[in-house]
């Protein structure tokens, strides 16, 4: 019984598309009443957004309706799918796109003029220079450890594995490294 049921809906999607090449639009409005539900529900699980997803399957439905003379009767359903998967994947990539734009502009705004730009660099020259003459006040054993945590920004397993030492070993000697600092620097020192 299932599976007439199945034969009738593709006769019937059939008989339909064939009426829509023909020029038939009341054939279209029924596809879409048929399938609008499905479509929906297709596009939405892809954008998880209500709105969009409605202005999407509506797309999805100009778009068949435009590509409808390359349908190939292997299974409307699946094609249709496949249609509104690609719509929906799409606008969420388009959507990605402007947000990386967005978000690019407002780091633009934030380094400010080439003239705020330059100075920011040389300022940070100033500072890299001051940190590496500081580093070599630190006691040799620890200049290591602080080098690559803080500045190589190498994980402890990392400088373990190069120093071929424990990685409990590393915590410790970053720990005491940071009582040397904490007890001969100031913060004064770099600013």
């Amino acid at each position: 019984m299932k599976e007439e049921r199945k034969g009738e809906r593709t006769i019937s999607d059939t008989v339909l598309i064939e009426k829509v090449l023909e020029g038939n639009d009341h054939a279209f409005r029924l596809l879409v009443e048929k399938y609008r539900n499905d479509v929906f529900r297709t596009v939405f699980a892809v954008l998880r957004d209500q709105k969009e997803a409605e202005d999407a399957a509506q797309e999805v439905f100009i778009k068949i309706y435009v590509s409808l003379s390359q349908y190939e009767n292997q299974g409307f359903k699946t094609w249709m799918t496949r249609i509104a998967v690609n719509h929906a994947i799409d606008i969420k990539r388009k959507k990605a796109s402007r947000r990386e734009d967005v978000v690019d502009a407002l780091e633009q705004q934030a380094l400010g003029t080439p003239k705020d730009s330059v100075e920011k660099e040389v300022i940070s020259q100033d500072r890299r220079r001051l940190v590496q003459m500081k580093l070599k006040e630190v006691p040799e054993n620890y200049r290591e450890v602080i080098y690559g945590f803080y500045i190589a920004e190498k994980s402890y397993q990392q400088m373990a594995e190069e120093q071929n030492v424990q990685v409990k070993t590393i915590e410790t000697k970053l720990y005491r490294a940071r009582s040397w600092m904490k007890k001969n620097w100031k913060e004064d020192d770099f600013s």
